[in-house]
């Protein structure tokens, strides 16, 4: 099971921002497309027609799309032949080689536990990655052997947590991010791979920081880092120079403003060099900018100094750095535009800006330390699209073609069943925000205000539904729901305005949003009033369950997946680190215990009217098991209809196949059995 941006893994919800269109020259054609749509009329929402299209249960059953591939991080090996990614052939995410020419996967790694972040080594002997055990997030860094398949837990610390393991240039050291169980704060350490001591890059962050994504200069000597607050307005970019042992900052600011570090230049000099960053210091909106940065002083005082930043791009959407090519002449970044993405090359002397032509959806960049093959000449990507699960392409760039590489969509699903959603836009109903929002509108769908339809909600909350493959959804339409999964305010993707909308008011302006879907819904007519469902992972499952106490009288059915309800004891047993967002992010629940009460939906479960169903992992450090728990004793107590599922092998989300298809075919029996979809024939031939 993916939760889109469900309380994202810790890093990455700080790395995305709280924690991946034509364009011209250095001014943008994206300007062109305002931020601001207009509000869309729900009469031209229509649904497709097409005689073809008959009810088949088997056509996208839930064993058919969880048996497509799921395709994960990958890497290039240093001579540039094969890439090395992750993927759950085998039902369990897994490290798979395959020839960057082309070719059958063969699996490397065999383990009941998944895997990430697999890197390659300099000199082509070793793979580090990442893995946990039952998705308890507590990782080791592993090494393995290409050649022979050799497993090394280099480690192996079950209290404390390593991850994102980066190689130094010689292949010596890996530098990772470390924290311990019982602490907030993400430190950065460098391992010696040869004598297995470990240094210490950082010590002592404060407990509302954390330290995340080390990248390595060229030359070794410089590894830097982002440290991020907890409250995920506010990050800074440091050098930590490893002869000397002393940490300068690189972004000097007054206010709040995010700086992230993405990559470094690998034209550098011994006095300074570039960094790649994506920022929203100049107009509240993510840019990309080179830093530049030098050496000042005789070689025993000298000291790093960043110099004056330049702005590659000035636009009102979601743009970010990803990597420089290997001779440091171009650079690639990404931008994505109302939940749409698209991937470009830059040209530094030019200052041109190249789109790389995939399919539409949502395409962005592979590779670990980057996306370019050694001789700059190729670059790793993803396409993922409404109807495409994501996959590995090989981008030529002399010829300006992408190649498939991995093929995730099993075979006997033609992509034309699947629904491309409608994008729309919904006024808030306080007037002050233009929601933007996909709507999946079943094939042969009648405006007869008899259907069913699911209002699906997103986590994070700094996260973004976004036109990518969803393979519940896909699932669901084609059994006659429709489905509109709203960006509501602290959604990311829309500025810093935005996503700061929700700060001190989680539960209050975004359920507001949520609920506003369903106006939207009811006037496109096809919708029963009586058939409404709502469901999300994660906050998400916070805010469906918000939904059902709050606005009890709209909803046939709940399903919450992953939720946490009651904050006094979400703060209390939730990952160390998620508790300093949530206190910077919300407030003490302490000092302010009303209004944490009045945003728990536990303590208004007498309010509840609809059927719930909800599912946990039992090694779940961000929404713990006991959320949702007490709920269902609660509503057992009270005689209330509720179901639910605690997966003993998970944590937060599900990642195993056969849990995952267990979930979801819970989930559709449960609506099937509470709000069942009109017969409107909407379901495909095989």
């Amino acid at each position: 099971m993916t939760l889109p941006g469900s309380r994202l893994a810790i890093t990455e919800r700080f790395l995305r921002r709280l924690f991946a269109t034509l364009f011209s020259m250095t001014t943008l054609a994206l300007a062109q497309l305002s931020p601001h749509p207009a509000i869309t009329d729900p009469g031209e929402i229509a649904a497709k027609m097409d005689a073809q299209v008959e009810q088949a249960e088997e056509a996208l059953s839930l064993p058919r799309l969880y048996m497509t591939r799921q395709i994960g991080d990958s890497a290039w090996s240093p001579d540039s032949k094969s890439v090395v990614f992750v993927a759950n052939i085998t039902g369990r995410a897994n490290l798979w080689l395959v020839p960057a020419a082309g070719g059958w996967p063969a699996q490397l790694t065999v383990s009941d536990e998944r895997q990430m972040h697999p890197a390659w080594s300099p000199d082509g002997k070793w793979i580090a990655y990442q893995s946990d055990y039952q998705g308890d997030e507590q990782w080791d860094i592993f090494l393995v052997s290409p050649k022979t398949g050799q497993v090394v837990n280099v480690t192996n610390t079950r209290e404390i947590s390593e991850e994102h393991p980066t190689w130094s240039p010689d292949g010596r050291f890996l530098a990772y991010m470390v924290k311990a169980k019982s602490s907030s704060s993400y430190e950065i350490d460098v391992l010696d791979t040869l004598t297995r001591e470990t240094r210490h890059i950082t010590q002592g962050t404060p407990a509302d920081k954390l330290n995340t994504a080390p990248i390595w200069s060229k030359a070794g000597d410089l590894l830097f880092f982002t440290e991020h607050q907890a409250k995920g307005t506010d990050s800074n970019i440091f050098a930590a120079h490893l002869k000397t042992g002393k940490i300068f900052l690189l972004t000097p600011h007054e206010g709040e403003k995010l700086y992230m570090a993405n990559d470094v230049s690998p034209r550098a000099s011994t006095r300074g060099g570039t960094l790649l960053v994506t920022s929203n210091a100049l107009n509240g909106y993510d840019n990309i900018a080179l830093l530049p940065y030098s050496f000042q002083g005789t070689e025993s005082e000298e000291v790093l100094r960043p110099q004056e930043i330049r702005w590659l791009t000035h636009e009102k959407w979601e743009v970010s750095g990803n990597h420089f090519s290997p001779d440091g002449r171009s650079l690639t970044w990404m931008a994505n535009v109302d939940g749409a993405q698209s991937i470009y090359l830059h040209d530094l002397a030019g200052g041109e800006n190249r789109e790389l032509r995939l399919p539409p959806g949502m395409n962005s960049f592979g590779g670990a330390e980057t996306a370019f093959s050694g001789d700059g000449s190729r670059l790793l990507c993803y396409h993922n699209g409404a109807g495409a699960p994501s996959d590995l392409w090989i981008y030529e760039l002399g010829r300006g073609t992408g190649k498939q590489l991995t093929h995730a969509l099993m075979a006997g699903i033609p992509g034309s069943h699947f629904v491309e959603p409608y994008l729309v836009h919904y006024p808030s109903r306080d007037s002050k925000w233009t929601i933007s929002s996909l709507l999946y509108v079943p094939y042969n769908m009648q405006r007869n205000h008899q259907n069913a339809a699911i209002v699906y909600i997103h986590g994070g909350p700094s996260a973004q539904s976004t036109n990518s493959f969803n393979r519940f959804i896909q699932h669901i339409v084609n059994q006659g729901y429709m489905v509109m999964a709203p960006n509501y305010r602290g959604s990311t993707g829309y500025g810093k305005d935005f996503q700061h909308a929700n700060l001190f008011d989680m539960g209050g302006g975004d359920l507001a949003d949520v609920v506003s879907a369903v106006d939207f819904l009811l006037k496109t007519g096809y919708p029963d009033p009586r058939k409404l469902v709502v469901m999300g992972g994660s906050y998400g499952g916070y805010l469906t369950m918000m939904a059902v106490t709050k606005a009890p009288d709209l909803w046939a059915a709940a399903v919450p997946i992953v939720p946490f309800v009651n904050w006094f004891t979400e703060i209390a047993n939730e990952d160390p680190v998620l508790q300093q967002s949530d206190r910077a992010t919300m407030g003490d629940p302490e000092k302010n215990p009303d209004f944490f009460r009045d945003r728990s939906p536990f303590f208004f479960l007498d309010r509840v009217r609809s059927p719930l169903l909800l599912l946990a992992g039992a090694h779940d450090p961000r929404c713990p098991q006991e959320e949702t728990l007490q709920v269902v004793d609660e509503i057992k107590r009270r005689g209330g209809v509720v179901e639910h599922k605690i997966y003993a092998d998970e944590g937060h989300g599900f990642a195993r196949v056969a849990n995952q298809i267990d979930a979801y075919q819970r989930i559709t029996n449960f609506l099937k059995a509470h709000v069942p979809p009109a017969d409107c024939g909407c379901k495909l031939n095989e």
